[in-house]
């Protein structure tokens, strides 16, 4: 009864429109935050990454030490927490609460031993100290807006250079810190700014598209940049390790590379149009630039190209919904926003193109022949084609009501949504029956031989038969789960039926009986979100609000595998790849895997 986790797919950055996305390098590894996760991800394995879950209020930012030792991150609730990256068990080295409010950026110095935190307090906007200790080693004055970006020159003499809405750029000398000189060159909000790893110069760049640099130690403006400028706020400069180029991001869609000596242009990537297009972070990494775009992906740009030498993606929202596919073990999750992404089995993660879903995704079920059909909040069905869920078809299907949850029997290709309107009946692009009904339908599940579950607040789950173009009603209810029934699975021969309720029991019946034969599975503390069972009807597996995830033996029900803490926030799908195998996601958008051994 052992599991190790073997992967972790990571979600996308989160992004605000409007505001500059904090993504930084160290190497070649790229860290990041979306909600309250920190990832850190390899782009010699891109496809899998680290998270670091330790905050209670959203991450803004993260930032690897130059020893590369440990990780700081920084909240929405202004605290920066400093935690170690060379073992496995990601200790904290020191949580220390920095200014009352949002923190924007932090920066380390060259030495690995000091933090300067910057961002939106009431008091204060920005603090400097021992990253050790806590104990404050100066001040940050001179503004009297929030504070957008910060930067650390590496070498002695320090010097620091934050940046902030009041359009002023301000230079510390250090350490300890203390006011120094405001630099007044940018007309609007200046949105980051950013040391060149050398010390000679630093960059400034910000929303009135313009650029300037200036020299490390006394902040001279050595002037603006010269050529093609961008045409849109500039959100973002990084610098290539040997100081002799910088890049910007910008909202214009694309990122532009200049000579730090002749301060001009040297190559242009455009990238698209649109909001989605714009870039928002960058950062320069041993293998290039990475930019990040509103929607999150990640584009690695390749020197010798104008073409994106790797475009990583992922789920910026909550995954809500989720199904493996039986002949390829693409995991195919829906979100919070609507998105679709299909993670192939090395993780490879790609959004599902065209007319997805406008609202939460609710439902997602794998059909035998490789075609998925997906629910959302805009009460609609869609099917998603191909041999592995390549694309949304054109067809959409109107539910008559929200959809709650979504069961399909691939033998047939046939879909079951129960919605607040009753049970529908979805099959090749249309809806073929609708069945209304007096009782408030919270869950349904699909099994061999046509038999359908609907599970219900009042925690009872009625039996139907899909014969001949209609559900007939079964007497008699299953009504031995003691909360509302969230989630119900048929064993794959239609035995067995295994629900969950909102207070994390799980019943298992026998269909031809009606009577419970498992009642003991009551380890769960919170709603159970997703019941799958394996190919041999042998194991069970569970993910709950709780955040862990179970996987249950049907010989020995008294052994179980418990995955404590497994999805930080949350756990809304699970499912099986192989036998041995378990998928979960849920509130942090990152899905990951497990190797499991059930006892049999």
């Amino acid at each position: 009864m052992s599991f190790k986790r073997t992967a972790t797919y990571p979600c996308a950055p989160q992004t605000t429109r409007g505001e500059s996305t904090k993504i930084s390098s160290h190497g070649d590894k790229i860290v990041y935050t979306n909600g309250k996760t920190v990832v850190i991800r390899d782009l010699n394995t891109p496809e899998v990454g680290i998270t670091y879950s330790g905050h209670v209020q959203p991450a803004t930012v993260a930032r690897i030490s130059p020893s590369g030792y440990y990780c700081a991150s920084a909240d929405a609730s202004g605290t920066v927490r400093v935690w170690d990256i060379a073992g496995t068990d990601q200790a904290l080295k020191g949580e220390y609460k920095v200014i009352a409010g949002k923190l924007n950026d932090l920066a380390w110095d060259g030495e690995s031993k000091r933090i300067i935190a910057a961002g939106d307090g009431r008091e204060k906007f920005a603090h400097p100290f021992m990253f050790d200790s806590g104990s404050s080693c100066g001040e940050i004055g001179g503004h009297n807006k929030p504070i957008n970006a910060v930067s650390i020159r590496a070498q002695r003499p320090f010097r620091a250079v934050t940046a902030s809405d009041d359009g002023l750029v301000v230079l510390h000398s250090g350490a300890p810190y203390k006011y120094m000189k405001t630099i007044q060159t940018h007309s609007r909000f200046v949105q980051d700014v950013q040391y060149a790893p050398n010390g000679n110069a630093f960059v400034s760049v910000g929303s009135d598209y313009k650029i300037f640099v200036y020299e490390g130690t006394n902040g001279d403006v050595l002037g603006e940049v010269e050529g093609e400028g961008h045409k849109g706020t500039i959100y973002a400069t990084t610098w290539k390790a040997d100081s002799s180029q910088f890049a910007t991001a910008s909202a214009d869609g694309s990122v532009k590379v200049w000579d730090a000596t002749t301060r001009k242009l040297v190559k242009t990537y455009t990238l698209g149009s649109g909001v989605d297009n714009q870039q928002v972070g960058a950062t320069w990494t041993g293998k290039g630039i990475v930019s990040v775009n509103m929607a999150g992906d990640l584009t690695l740009l390749d020197e010798g190209s104008s073409e994106p030498k790797l475009v990583l993606r992922g789920a910026q929202k909550s995954i809500t919904a989720g199904a493996v596919t039986s002949s390829s073990g693409t995991f195919i999750a829906g979100s919070y926003d609507g998105r679709v992404v299909r993670f192939e089995s090395s993780g490879k993660a790609d959004v599902v193109p065209g007319p997805g879903h406008t609202g939460q995704v609710v439902g997602v079920a794998a059909m035998g022949d490789g075609r998925v059909v997906s629910v959302g909040f805009d009460d609609c069905a869609r099917e998603i084609g191909g041999g592995g869920g390549e694309k949304f078809g054109t067809t959409t299907v109107a539910l008559g009501g929200q959809p709650r949850a979504l069961s399909a029997v691939g033998s047939d290709a046939t879909a079951f949504v129960a919605s607040t309107a009753g049970v529908s009946v979805v099959k090749d692009g249309q809806r073929v029956a609708h069945l209304k009904v007096d009782y408030d339908a919270t869950s349904v599940g699909a099994g061999a031989g046509g038999v359908v579950a609907v599970g219900a607040q009042d925690n009872k789950i009625r039996l139907y038969d899909w014969k001949s173009g209609a559900l007939s009603p079964r007497s008699g209810t299953l009504d031995a789960n003691r909360g509302a029934v969230s989630a119900v699975a048929f064993s794959p021969d239609g035995k067995l039926l295994a629900a969950g309720d909102s207070t994390g029991k799980i019943v298992v019946y026998d269909v031809a009986t009606a009577a419970p034969t498992i009642t003991r599975w009551s380890f769960h503390s919170g709603r159970i979100a997703s019941l799958v069972w394996r190919a041999d009807g042998l194991a069970l597996v569970s993910g709950s609000l709780d955040t862990h995830v179970y996987v249950w033996s049907v010989k020995v029900p008294a052994k179980y595998v418990a995955i404590r803490n497994a999805v930080p926030g949350g756990c809304a799908v699970v499912g099986w790849r192989g036998d041995k195998e378990v998928l979960g996601a849920g509130a942090d958008a990152c899905v990951r895997v497990w190797s499991v051994e059930v006892p049999q």
